[in-house]
Parts: C-alpha cells; structure tokens; sequence
C-alpha cells in the first residue's frame, strides 16, 4: 500500500513538472507565432520550417497536457445529469469511464504508436516540403509517450476514485 502511494504521489509530481515545461513551450509557441507573422506579414518573409516548428510546438502543448489536463479533472465532459447523480454514483460513472474508455484507448494508441513511431524512425521521415524539417519520428514519439502518461494518471485516478467510493 505505501509503494503503491509513493507512486501516486511520484506520478503527480512527475504532471506538474510537465505542464511546467509544456508551460514554457506554450510561450516560446506564441513568440514563434508573433515573429512568424510579422516577417510574413510586414516584410514579406516566410519559412516553411519556422512553420513546421510552430506545429511541432504545439503537438507538444496538446500531447504532453493531457494527463494533466485528466488529472486536475478540466477535461471534456458532458455532465447535464453527472452533477445532479450522488457523489458515489458519480464515483461508480468515473470508474466505468475509466476502466471501459480511458485505458482501453490509452492501450491501443501505445500499442499502435510504437509502429507509428518505429516506422517514422526507420524511414526518417521528414517534411515533404521544401525547407521542411527532417526527424518527424522525434514528435510522433510524443504520442505513444503521452498516452503512457495518460494510462498511468487514470490508474491513478481509478485508486483515487475507489478510495473516495469506499469512504462515502
């Protein structure tokens, strides 16, 4: 039982250390955006990478906040009867969620990832596009790695809920 809360906690702190660096990646994207846009726009300059990089930033943003997103419960969620339900039938619908849609599909983007990334790593993928950048495989990485996170937050969350089940 400590192993298995020493974990829960080494999980959480590994969360917030991410959505700091996704926080810093998030301000580096806005700088890289405004400088995109005013080279292209005042001074008719443009870059197909800068470009690229400016999606790869913000596949980082998306992908790296997802567990934390899940774990501070700001997720999507269509709860039109979830707030009227008792806080133990609400516990019940976040352990049914979890269990038959959250590990499931976290299991089979990792299991498909893999390929998706060993693929791109093997070919060294690269930008199709003039001036593009080379190393795809190093973003798409970040999809199987995001999902692992996201698999391990909801196991976290699934002790968190059966704990908060058995106390109400």
């Amino acid at each position: 039982m400590q192993a298995i809360l020493y974990s829960l906690q080494m999980m959480h702190r590994t969360l917030s250390s991410i959505s700091y660096i996704v926080a810093f990646v998030l301000g580096i994207l806005v700088l890289l955006i405004v400088y995109d846009a005013t080279a292209r726009y005042l001074f008719s300059e443009g870059s197909t990478a800068l470009q690229e990089l400016e999606w790869h930033l913000f596949d980082v943003v998306i992908l790296l906040s997802i567990a934390y997103t899940f774990e501070q419960n700001s997720h999507v969620r269509v709860d039109i009867f979830y707030d009227k339900f008792s806080l133990k039938t609400q516990a019940v619908i976040d352990m049914l969620a979890i269990v038959m849609f959250v590990l499931p599909l976290s299991g089979l983007i990792i299991y498909i990832g893999f390929d998706f990334v060993s693929m791109s790593f093997l070919q060294n993928e690269a930008s199709s596009d003039p001036g593009g950048l080379s190393q795809r495989w190093i973003v798409k990485s970040l999809m199987p790695l995001a999902f692992v996170l996201l698999f391990v937050q909801a196991l976290r969350k699934l002790f968190q809920t059966l704990q908060r089940y058995k106390t109400l």
